[in-house]
């Protein structure tokens, strides 16, 4: 009968309750490095997040170590937090099934493309020590037994070969299919979906065919057993503990339970989920996988996935742990590739006594467990979430303030979700290596979430009924995050989003309560040209001082306007509403301004191409293809609004054609409004990753629902890319690409050092923009920010990229910053103290010598140049590329000096020395094939870069020559010198009448000498790399090897004790029976035979 169905509805996956929602997303890593010369060689890689795709699992209960292979034949190893391998097959075929060798250190990975491997994981970077590639068959199954040296393989054929995984050459004992059937039945049996021993007998061996048909096989005299038949086919088998019974799942939701001796019919037939219709149960979706694992105080537990009714539509896949009567059903957010059950033994003939299952989902990994009620989850300690929505751009920053990350940890610990199981996470194999121990070595391997801030929340989701029917969809989530601008040291954050919208955040201890937002409109004006004319020419301004409880703004829009208000100009009114609630921040980033831009005359706002922040400034600048806006987010002001012409003043070197005028359109087309940009009620989300200490990684993740353009190129990178006068004059706009705020020499012959904002356009040109900043205190809150173009300082082939200045002696100049202060102080004291608390310059002081100069350093698409200042002559030129165009370029610190880093279009990574702008690398390591990647990748100092390699997965690489010196040293391990427990006893009378585990000489049925040798066409034996490599890490770790060996040692001396102990029991234990039995044979020695 079947057990009585107590449905209990658990969601074990973090993502339930914390992103039940699509996001927007920022991740931060730590990591320090130091670099003596250049090189990329790709050992100095480290892959972080959830692997993408993946498609199977092992875990080796003894070393605790994970597992999972991938679609694309990725293999990733998690061992204890900050334990992580990375690992590829050439071949790049899909993983179908990984097999450990329990506590050898070795991995059996089998392959799509019928090939097997076996890796050896007694180094710090894993390699293949054997292949075995199949020629005529298909391998479907693998099965290697616990401490076994020979592996089963079935195929898609029927048949079972077997492999020795010590030398991986095929034996002759090859178990047909035709002699595993009934001889009278004609059809094939189909594909083997199973292979396991009995775990009391290691001479049966159970195989399952697709078709329904279970054989048991004695391999001694290589015939069938018994057959047992179902009508229904076969997904998978799992054996009692005794070896008595086992149990199957079927593709019509049934689980069958079988006695090895009874053939006729299962023993016992469940539908777990399946409603009774009369005598038979309804069919029910397969049941993929069935574990049986028994405890020696309770009743065992049954574990399946799939198996659900057929009528239950829309409902998420499932995890069912029966145990005794009760039935529990683990709903999951993702689809379920596999699952494993832990236990603490690994003897299959033993009581199993399992304490939590691995379920691998198809983008998160869930371990549940089983020894609490109501089966919670573990917290999960790796980074695997990075990917809960799509990302959309990253950024990455080394050499983070000390404090930076405590203070980050500290908030984000706040965010943590409660109801976790309270053990300590239980895949805990390996040992750190010396980059993860030393927190200040030159590069750290771990990766850690520290805090995540939703951005969506500053904005009103609200929608009405009439908003709710329009078709007229963004292509892009509303609330997609596009550039990000950070700084560590005054921890300002300031976000730009798809919806031409700008939110600056401040970092906080203490919880506040926004009543209202304040929000500063941006609106422009066009005129008959290309460019737009700004505040200075034409355009409009919004109002200095907002008031409280009012949004500044120019003409006094609506501030939500209803489908029936379209006015005919297209409305001034913004993308997205501004939420007009209290709004409760928690401590960590809290919301300080927003900026938007605005619809005019029926023109959307174009999308933000730059972002800056000054902290120093107390500034915020961002352009897009019509001009640029300054915002003092000190003051709640626009500074400046001005359009790409008017930078130029009359000096404009281009001839812009006048543009036939636009037909006015409504801000959404038709009768909507601009609030269905809004459709996706979803919620904008900041991440916060840490890879151990001071550097840290920005990532911006958000839900797009079409594609993401990048600087609005082709998917295909054909556009050309030439500046000259003729494709100058097809630009329909001349875009603002990049902003750089710094102390610098405004104009030329200048002889001292001003505040000085210099701009970069998609044309090549670089102008400078001069500021006059109020002096610090009270009248840096009164008195205005004056900023004045002060003309062309270069012109390069391409648009700006990137901008950096040096002093005269070559050293890095960065930005100047304000050190980090509580906003939310409430004694008067203390806001005056802030308030006259001065920045922290890090530019050469004013009073430097007349004749002491700096040099710019300008990279755009096609090449570089460094300019002399004040002299503004070109003293060095370097053309980077002419038949391509570069995606990323940063001008990085690296120990020795500095270094102009580029990632271009056709996949080369290359760097220039500076200021000579000699070539120091050239690399053609990744060819650009997605998006993705040109939208993430980024450099930073002493030697690092990342991008996103799959929608899940971050890639970290190096061209630190130090850094590759010393990663093998900074490697963890994976393998660590455990002993295999001991066997479970025997018991006296099991030993005495036979009913233990009975063991089989496998070498003397499978080896050459009595099986012979297999054909030579069936497979091919291809040698790995992985003895040399093997070679190496060994020569590299011999201080671990000797410390294995001194364990090896002691253990060896204990089992020697041990062994003399049982000895010397043994010896008195038979002296005692000699004893006895001469006192027995004395006092009968006078009886006759009739007194017994």
């Amino acid at each position: 009968m079947s057990p009585d169905l107590h449905l209990e509805k658990i969601k074990p996956s973090r993502s339930y309750s914390l992103y039940n929602f699509k996001l927007s997303s920022f991740s931060f890593i730590t990591v320090s490095t130091s670099s003596r010369s250049i090189c990329l060689p790709k050992s100095g890689t480290v892959r972080h997040g959830f692997p993408y795709q993946p498609s199977a699992m092992a875990f080796d209960p003894v070393q605790k170590i994970l597992a999972i292979g991938t679609q694309s034949g990725a293999l990733r190893l998690f061992g204890r937090p900050g334990v992580e391998c990375y690992c590829q097959h050439e071949s790049g075929a899909a993983v179908i099934q990984l097999q450990f060798l329990i506590n050898e250190g070795a991995l059996v990975s089998a392959l799509t493309d019928d090939s097997v491997h076996l890796w050896n994981l007694r180094q710090k970077r894993p390699a293949i020590l054997h292949s075995l590639k199949f020629n005529r068959e298909r391998i479907t199954f693998c099965h290697l037994p616990f401490q076994s040296k020979w592996l089963y393989i079935g195929t898609e054929r029927g048949n079972v070969h077997i492999v020795n995984v010590e030398s991986f050459m095929l034996s002759g004992y090859v178990i047909m299919w035709n002699k595993a059937i009934e001889l009278s039945s004609k059809a094939h049996p189909g594909p083997v979906v199973h292979i396991s021993d009995n775990p009391m007998d290691e001479g049966k061996l159970i195989i399952g065919f697709e078709s329904g048909i279970v054989v048991l096989w004695d391999l001694k005299s290589k015939k069938a057993d018994y057959r047992y038949t179902y009508d229904e086919a076969i997904h998978s088998v799992a054996w009692h503990h005794e070896g008595k019974q086992f149990i199957c799942s079927h593709s019509d939701g049934t689980l069958t339970i079988w006695n090895i001796r009874g053939q006729g019919k299962p023993v016992q037939t469940i539908t777990p989920h399946g409603k009774e219709d009369g005598k038979k149960p309804e069919s029910c979706k397969p049941i993929l996988k069935v574990e049986y694992k028994t405890t020696r105080n309770g009743d065992p537990f049954i574990i399946f996935s799939g198996g659900l009714s057929y009528d239950t539509v829309g409902r998420r896949p499932c995890l069912t742990v029966m145990h005794g009567k009760s039935v529990a059903v683990l709903e999951m957010d993702y689809p379920i590739v596999d699952f494993l059950t832990l236990c603490e033994t690994p003897y299959p003939n033993d009581f199993q006594e399992p304490y939590a299952v691995v379920v691998l989902l198809e983008k998160d990994l869930v371990v549940i467990d089983l020894a609490q009620n109501g089966y919670p989850i573990f917290e999960n300690p790796y980074p695997l979430t990075i990917h809960e929505s799509p990302v959309t751009c990253c950024e990455y920053f080394a050499d983070c303030p000390v404090d930076l990350i405590p203070a980050l940890y500290s908030v984000g610990s706040r965010q943590k979700r409660q109801g976790y199981s309270k053990k300590e996470w239980p895949i805990s194999g390996g040992n750190w290596g010396q980059g993860t121990q030393i927190l200040l070595l030159s590069f750290c391997l771990m990766l850690q979430v520290l805090y995540k801030l939703k951005t969506a929340k500053v904005f009103d989701r609200n929608r009405s009924k009439e908003d709710k029917g329009s078709t007229d969809v963004s292509d892009e989530d509303p609330f997609a995050i596009q550039i990000m601008t950070w700084c560590p040291e005054s921890r300002m954050l300031c976000v730009a989003g798809v919806s031409a919208n700008v939110i600056i955040y401040r970092f906080s201890k203490l919880e506040v309560t926004t009543e209202v937002l304040l929000e500063v409109r941006m609106q422009y004006e066009l005129n008959d040209t290309d460019s737009p004319d700004g505040g200075g020419g034409g355009g409009e301004q919004t109002a200095a001082h907002p008031t409280p409880g009012a949004f500044p703004q120019t003409s006094g829009p609506p501030s939500h306007p209803s489908t029936s208000s379209n006015n005919s100009d297209g409305g001034n009114i913004p993308c997205l509403k501004v939420r007009s609630t209290p709004l409760k921040q928690s401590p960590g980033y809290q919301v300080d301004l927003v900026v938007q831009s605005v619809w005019v005359s029926g023109e959307p706002p174009q999308p933000i191409t730059s972002l800056a922040l000054s902290s120093s400034y107390g500034l915020v600048v961002f352009g897009n293809s019509n001009g640029l806006v300054v915002v003092d987010y000190i003051q709640k002001t626009v500074v400046l609004n001005l359009g790409t012409v008017e930078l130029y003043g009359s000096n404009d070197p281009y001839q812009r054609q006048p543009r036939s005028p636009r037909k006015t359109r409504q801000p959404s087309g038709g009768s909507t409004t601009s609030e269905d940009r809004c459709k996706s009620p979803t919620s904008g989300k900041v991440c916060f990753t840490s890879l151990c200490f001071p550097p840290i990684v920005l990532l911006s993740v958000c839900p797009p629902r079409g594609a993401n353009p990048l600087d609005h190129r082709d998917n295909s990178f054909s556009r050309s890319r030439s500046s000259s006068v003729t494709s100058i004059d097809k630009e329909a706009r001349e875009a603002v690409s990049s902003f750089h705020f710094c102390e610098g020499f405004a104009r030329k012959g200048d002889s001292t050092l001003t505040p000085c904002l210099y701009v970069g356009t998609s044309l090549g040109t670089l102008l400078v923009l001069a500021l006059t900043l109020p002096p610090a205190g009270e009248q840096r809150q009164l008195q205005p920010v004056i900023i004045s173009p002060t003309g062309v300082l270069v012109r390069l082939k391409g648009s700006i990229m990137r901008m950096a200045f040096l002093d005269s002696t070559g050293i890095l100049l960065t930005s100047a910053f304000e050190p980090w202060f509580e906003p939310n102080v409430t004694a008067d004291e203390e806001r005056e103290k802030v308030r006259k608390r001065r920045p922290v310059s890090v530019s050469p002081s004013t009073t430097q010598d007349f004749n002491e100069s700096q040099f710019a350093v300008v990279c755009s698409e096609k090449q570089a140049k460094v300019i002399s200042l004040p002299s503004q002559t070109c003293i060095y030129k370097h053309s980077i590329t002419e038949t391509s165009f570069i995606l990323r370029a940063d001008i990085v610190q690296m120990n020795p000096g500095v270094c102009v880093a580029c990632f271009c279009a056709n996949g080369h990574i290359m760097t220039l020395s500076v200021p000579g702008l000699r070539p120091l690398m050239d690399v053609n390591y990744l060819p650009l094939t997605d998006m993705r990647i040109a939208r993430t990748f980024c450099f930073t100092n002493l030697g690092q870069a990342m991008y996103l390699c799959s929608p899940t997965e971050i890639q970290r690489i190096t061209y630190s020559q130090e850094t590759c010196e010393n990663l093998q040293e900074m490697l963890g391990e994976l393998f660590t010198p455990v002993e295999t427990p001991e066997a479970p006893n025997r018991g006296f009378f099991k030993g005495l009448f036979g009913g233990g585990a009975q063991s089989l000489d496998r070498e003397e049925l499978f080896g050459e000498l009595a099986a012979g040798k297999a054909s030579r066409s069936l497979a091919q034996h291809i040698p790995g790399p992985g003895g040399i490599e093997g070679m190496k890490g060994a020569a590299s770790g011999v201080v671990g090897e000797l410390a294995r060996a001194r364990i090896a040692l002691d253990e060896r001396g204990q089992k020697l004790g041990e062994l003399e102990e049982r000895t010397a029991a043994m010896m008195a234990s038979a002296d005692s029976f000699s004893k006895h039995a001469h006192d027995m044979m004395l006092k009968c020695k006078d009886k006759k035979w009739y007194q017994f």
